[in-house]
């Protein structure tokens, strides 16, 4: 287990005006993937392009993080789009990050798709079709971040078939259900609170090991990148001791 093996990232740039979520400019410094809002669940041009510059100075990759157009429900309600829709709205996010990343000397190194749409993937096929069409037709290569589950054979055949390459993402503060969803948020116990059951999940997944489900029974992730949300109120804590520790593994 070690930094190579395991990437960090957080959700970011999720300001709006002036509403400020998230204590990037402390976290940014212990992550290896910046997820960034892209203007449709938060974020607006002046946080994306300041959230940019954050990256870009501390050396962090950057990732679109699109999602429904649902400001006032943060992203977290799914809304009846077609794949026709969310193709489009998925390149038009993409294409807004961009803008930011190309003034800045980089670019958009992946997509993670948020909320009620990254959660939608899990279950529909046209719609991850669709998003894994708008990552294929923004860049060739450039990579789409999912939930990692027990089994992900079919995001690999719907991804290898759109030429695609995923990336598989777990949670440190999330409970997961027995089929490897995220438990609903609505659920008591969905957020992870305790920070030393944040760390423990984050290390359990890190090496590879069973963990506790919301039913407290085991549940084992193989992922190549592992979130630690930026609003949870004891995130930078955690993130400071798991950066340690991996670092030094």
């Amino acid at each position: 287990m070690n930094k190579a093996t395991l990437l960090l990232n957080c959700d970011m740039g999720e300001s709006f005006g002036a509403w400020t979520m998230g204590n990037d400019a402390l976290a940014m410094p212990l992550i290896d993937q910046a997820n960034l809002a892209c203007g449709y669940h938060a974020g607006d041009p002046l946080t994306m392009q300041r959230s940019v510059a954050l990256a870009v100075r501390h050396g962090v990759s950057i990732g679109a993080h699109p999602a429904y157009p649902d400001l006032q429900g943060f992203g977290r309600r799914s809304l009846s789009c077609s794949p026709e829709e969310v193709r489009a709205l998925v390149l038009y996010q993409l294409g807004a990050l961009e803008a930011f990343c190309r003034a800045a000397g980089t670019q958009v190194a992946y997509v993670k798709p948020h909320g009620a749409l990254y959660n939608d993937l899990v279950r529909n096929d046209a719609l991850l079709e669709a998003v894994l069409d708008a990552c294929r037709s923004f860049r060739s290569g450039l990579p789409l971040m999912v939930l990692a589950l027990p089994d992900n054979c079919r995001e690999a055949r719907l991804a290898e078939a759109a030429g695609v390459p995923l990336l598989f993402e777990a949670f440190a503060d999330r409970a997961y259900q027995a089929d490897g969803q995220l438990a609903p948020r609505r659920v008591a116990g969905a957020v992870h609170q305790d920070p030393e059951r944040i760390l423990g999940q984050a290390l359990a997944i890190a090496r590879r090991q069973p963990f506790a489900d919301i039913d407290g029974k085991p549940i084992r992730l193989q992922a190549d990148s592992l979130c630690v949300h930026g609003d949870n109120p004891e995130s930078l804590g955690v993130l400071r001791r798991l950066r340690a520790l991996l670092d030094a593994a």
